[in-house]
């Protein structure tokens, strides 16, 4: 499943109402200002807090690279 951009561009993060960002690879949207990530099953994105995981400084670090 890719998140196409028009998709992206209108959903946010449910705690900050940031930008996510998507990360194909672990089917994941995240949130950097929260440091969460929240997972996308059967193409449905799962945007509820106790659903999302945290991220690491390093799995930070390796989106922006």
């Amino acid at each position: 499943m890719a998140v196409d951009e028009k998709t992206l561009a209108i959903l946010a993060c449910p705690l900050c109402k940031g930008k996510l960002v998507w990360v194909a690879d672990k089917s994941e949207l995240v949130c950097r200002g929260e440091r969460l990530a929240y997972p996308v099953r059967n193409d449905i994105p799962m945007l509820l807090s106790h659903e999302a995981r945290e991220l690491s400084s390093a799995e930070l670090e390796q989106l922006s690279s």
